[in-house]
């Protein structure tokens, strides 16, 4: 299954030898003939495997119109613009081990390219999330104080459900933008902040049943943590993402129907 020859790939390799791989398995042939199948599978895995490549500009370039392969200068939160080279070299970012950096800001992205960017980043948050979870879901099984698993605390049990919540309800959120036309760019817009808020919560009650050990170097938490501060704050952090819904939903007078229930 295609499924498995990618979650195979990204656990061998990362960045620009992913990006290689990737071209070769057909990405960029995915990406024009599949992409509501390819971004949402493609990027899920990045997150779930902690595996990281440059194809965030792919999905953006591509929904331009442009031809991907490229690189251009990405919004961030606080109205700072990054460059996600397509190389491994040494990274100005929060997450070391991504290969971004600050630039000067460039031309507006077009709407189209925001949300296809923004939904692409929604699932690879979701991913990311997902992982984090697995790590303390493991940890609270295997956890022995007082004689009991960690997993029989209720203090625990609700930190991790929380967790589950917040990503299934983020989840959700994307397969609606995913499937609706978007034109004024409302629905990725909430899906990009609702999987970015799920991660931070995650992330925050995660390194909670994890505890002093989701600190160390050793344990793979720490990665995910900031691999999910970085998402975050690509196309819009899920602050400022929600006050600009609400800045689009004043300026409309009213709340358009996203979803049938």
């Amino acid at each position: 299954m295609l499924a498995d020859s990618l979650r195979a790939i990204m656990s061998a390799a990362s960045g620009a030898k992913l990006d290689a791989a990737l071209s070769d398995l057909g990405w960029y042939d995915m990406l024009y003939e599949m992409p509501s199948t390819a971004v949402p599978l493609v990027f899920r895995l990045l997150g779930e495997t902690g595996a990281h490549a440059p194809v965030l500009n792919d999905v953006v370039l591509c929904a331009a119109g442009a031809t991907p392969g490229g690189t251009l200068p990405l919004p961030f939160a606080g109205g700072a613009s990054v460059a996600w080279e397509r190389g491994d070299g040494p990274s100005s970012a929060l997450d070391d081990e991504l290969p971004i950096h600050p630039v000067r800001q460039g031309d507006p992205l077009s709407s189209a390219a925001l949300s296809a960017g923004r939904r692409a980043l929604g699932w690879w948050l979701i991913g990311t999330s997902r992982a984090m979870l697995s790590l303390a879901r493991q940890h609270a099984v295997d956890r022995v104080q007082f004689g009991r698993r960690i997993s029989s605390f209720q203090a625990v049990r609700h930190r991790l459900a929380e967790s589950l919540v917040a990503i299934e309800g983020a989840e959700a959120t994307l397969d609606v933008a995913g499937a609706r036309p978007d034109d004024d760019g409302l629905a990725s817009l909430l899906a990009k902040a609702a999987a970015g808020q799920a991660a931070l919560t995650t992330a925050r009650h995660c390194q909670q049943v994890l505890a002093g050990i989701g600190f160390t170097a050793e344990h793979p938490l720490h990665r995910h943590v900031k691999r999910s501060l970085m998402l975050d704050g690509l196309l819009g952090g899920a602050r400022e993402l929600t006050r600009e819904a609400g800045g689009l939903l004043r300026a409309k007078g009213s709340a358009p129907r996203l979803a049938e229930l």
